[in-house]
């Protein structure tokens, strides 16, 4: 016997030829990876909530935590309904190099290296295919066209379903999708990173590929919980974030107080309104928007999935954007290591 899910959500297509999938996905990586520790139990228990609640599309990289990701979302759908489970979608990101300490010291987007990171996957996951697939960065040493190239091989042989990029600039993108079908391009969007505005965006709309925006609440920056004086434990990344640092921090925060007014007005939260605001982007630049929620807890989870019953028309729009202009972030989104990888941002 079988059950389904509780209740199924808005969907969206990734693209002109992506998948469908809910207008909500769950971002797992801080379930594994650079928020600190966290809860197993707690974990499996949110992807389950998620599962239930309707949301289609697990997102996860095969460098979070090593492969502790990847296996952890393999042992939370192996213990989910099995209709639920059916419905799941992954969405894979790989090519990152790791040391044992864990520190990142490059990208490998090499055809034979893109072959052997999905075998890997596909062994953690659990399963025989991968739905969506991306390289995390792109590897500057590796033409573009050579490693769609062999994702579109491991489409052929039905190890993958769709290929995905992640934080590639408008001519990479353009290049991307000469050689092979792309389902969607995944990057940070909110309304403190808007720089896809200006040329990734209307690329995707014109290429037909969909979107899947990570970091909708900054890393929690603006999702309303974050204080002033809070202290992050050892490992988590935002301790070496420029936004999270000294007056950085406090001039964004002034951001989300003035966004949590605008919130207050609509009985809202400050997350739920950040979200919905990214879900109206996708409308407002004729492109299908699907964010990514990082949430690692159920509460978490709840908070993030009421942003869909959040409606803003233009004046609630106007209001928002009048409480975080464009631009008006402190900080870089990343050290500057890691902007140095960025396409995106070239």
């Amino acid at each position: 016997m079988t059950t389904t899910p509780k209740t199924s959500l808005p969907a969206r297509r990734l693209g002109a030829t992506g998948p469908v999938v809910s207008a909500l996905g769950l971002g797992c990586m801080g379930m594994s990876a650079l928020y600190g520790e966290s809860d197993r139990a707690e974990s499996i228990a949110t992807i389950h909530a998620a599962l239930d609640a309707g949301v289609t599309l697990l997102d996860t990289g095969d460098f979070y935590g090593m492969g502790h990701n990847e296996l952890l979302i393999n042992e939370a759908l192996r213990t989910a309904p099995a209709a639920a489970r059916e419905q799941a979608l992954t969405s894979v990101k790989f090519g990152a190099l790791r040391t044992v300490e864990g520190g990142f010291t490059g990208y490998d987007g090499r055809p034979d290296a893109v072959k052997n990171f999905a075998a890997y996957s596909l062994q953690r996951l659990g399963t025989d295919h991968i739905d969506i697939y991306r390289i995390a960065r792109v590897d500057p040493d590796v033409p573009i066209e050579e490693t769609v190239g062999a994702i579109a091989e491991l489409v052929e042989a039905g190890h993958v379903k769709h290929i995905g990029l992640s934080e590639v600039g408008a001519d990479t993108l353009r290049r991307a999708a000469a050689v092979a079908p792309i389902a969607d391009l995944q990057i940070e969007y909110s309304l403190i990173s808007r720089g896809i505005e200006e040329k990734i965006l209307p690329t995707a709309r014109e290429l037909g590929i969909g979107v899947t925006a990570y970091g909708v609440l900054s890393r929690g920056l603006i999702s309303g919980h974050f204080t002033r004086d809070r202290e992050l434990p050892a490992g988590d990344f935002r301790g070496m974030s420029p936004r999270f640092q000294g007056e950085n921090l406090g001039r964004n925060l002034d951001l989300v107080d003035r966004l949590r007014a605008v919130a207050e007005t609509k009985g809202v939260t400050v997350a739920q309104t950040a979200i919905a605001w990214v879900l109206a982007q996708g409308p407002r630049h004729s492109t299908e928007i699907v964010p990514l929620i990082g949430a690692r807890r159920r509460d978490r989870l709840a908070e993030a999935l009421g942003a869909l019953d959040v409606t803003l028309d233009a004046a609630d729009l106007a209001a928002i954007e009048e409480a975080v202009p464009a631009g008006a972030a402190s900080g870089e989104r990343y050290p500057a290591a890691q902007m140095a990888h960025l396409d995106s941002e070239r």
